[in-house]
């Protein structure tokens, strides 16, 4: 089976959700004009059961086969934007300024809207599917917020299974690998409180912003001088806040930034050495430092036995040589880990082009890639459930 002739033939009517869904973009929990489109078009599909507010704004269809009963897999998109200015002079923009779809959550959403109606027309399989759409994957933790409110106990979900569009990797390509596929995230806020006075009189003063600049470097000695060089690690400073005139040494100075790991000892060990950095420069300056660390989203990790059958739709649809089952681990973060803490299961990258990248303003999903997409959902679907 390579691509579904009716996923080719709904490739115009899905970009159409799509496009629609990119114009009005949403952020964290507050989709509700996203879930509500997403829900009519669920009950207009005729879905047995759509379930709202669940997980705070998700949304929940169940399709049952007619062949009987089964097991009920979950599959997943999300379905928030993104605060980023578009850039792509789109005819179908976005029309809310700070407000975009930068990392085709509108195009997940809508693949699996084209999944829903197909399965929701075919039934060729025995059991449920449970198509899952989740706010709040850009920072928020929705998937955990769905998981809490009991989503996987209530639809009796068994296996879940996510995807997320890959810039860079040819259309009509998947990309896998078992364990680790996403970092676990983490991030620190460090305010250094000093001494201020003149700048011409720095003697008299405890400098925060050279304390700080020294700082940040040592923070890079983490992945360089403190872990395995075969581990992976990424601390870096994204925020740097000090000072509002040109003659003033200011009294303090504020950096944040994130940790992103693939093993939660190295997660531990990466906070560990942040915190005794900024003791000893405390001590060596006589400034008071100030450590806020918090963890975020765990490490996606792929089950065995879900990666290999994942990794087995795809090659139907796509073809085994179109199908890369050992990636590299993504350093970025995703929500669907708590998902796959909850039950066994994999997420899987769809090639979506030569494109802008991810979170970039001009980014923009590739509606070529909607019938790979929605063919992988259904034989996944179709597969998992065979009576």
């Amino acid at each position: 089976m390579p691509i579904l002739n009716r996923a080719a033939e709904m490739q115009d009517e899905v970009a159409g959700w799509r496009r629609h869904i990119h114009q009005t973009p949403e952020l964290n929990f507050d989709v509700f004009k996203t879930a509500a489109f997403v829900t009519e078009k669920l009950k207009e599909f005729g879905c047995d059961d759509v379930v709202t507010g669940l997980g705070k704004t998700g949304v929940v269809g169940i399709i049952h086969g007619r062949r009987g009963k089964g097991a009920t897999i979950g599959l997943r998109a999300d379905m928030d934007a993104l605060p980023l200015n578009e850039i792509t002079g789109k005819s179908y923009a976005s029309t809310i300024p700070g407000k975009m779809h930068a990392c085709g959550h509108d195009g997940h959403t809508a693949m699996l809207l084209g999944a829903a109606k197909y399965l929701a027309e075919t039934r060729n399989f025995a059991g449920s599917v449970a198509v899952i759409f989740q706010p709040a994957e850009e920072g928020g933790g929705g998937g955990n917020e769905m998981v809490k409110d009991g989503m996987m106990e209530r639809f009796d979900i068994g296996k879940v299974f996510g995807m997320h569009n890959m810039p860079g990797l040819a259309v009509g390509q998947f990309a896998i690998r078992p364990g680790p596929i996403m970092a676990a995230t983490a991030e620190f806020t460090i305010t250094v409180k000093g001494r201020g006075g003149h700048a011409a009189m720095p003697h008299g003063t405890i400098d925060p912003i050279v304390i700080t600049s020294q700082l940040v470097g040592a923070l890079q000695t983490i992945a360089s001088r403190s872990t395995d060089p075969v581990e992976a690690v990424v601390v870096s400073v994204t925020k740097f806040h000090a000072g509002d005139a040109y003659n003033i040494i200011p009294e303090s100075a504020e950096i944040a930034g994130t940790v992103r790991t693939l093993k939660k000892e190295i997660a531990k060990k990466a906070e560990e050495r942040i915190r005794a950095i900024c003791a000893g420069l405390s001590t060596a300056f006589g400034a008071k430092i100030d450590v806020d660390f918090q963890s975020n989203y765990p490490v996606t990790f792929n089950h065995a036995d879900e990666t290999v059958f994942a990794g087995d739709v795809a090659a139907v649809v796509a073809g085994d040589n179109h199908v890369h089952r050992a990636i590299q681990p993504v350093m970025g973060g995703e929500d669907f880990s708590y998902m796959l803490e909850a039950r066994p299961g994999a997420f899987i990258f769809i090639g979506n082009g030569d494109t802008a990248g991810l979170h970039n303003p001009a980014y923009d999903f590739n509606d070529e890639i909607i019938p790979h997409g929605m063919s992988y959902w259904v034989k996944l679907a179709e597969t998992a459930l065979a009576a």
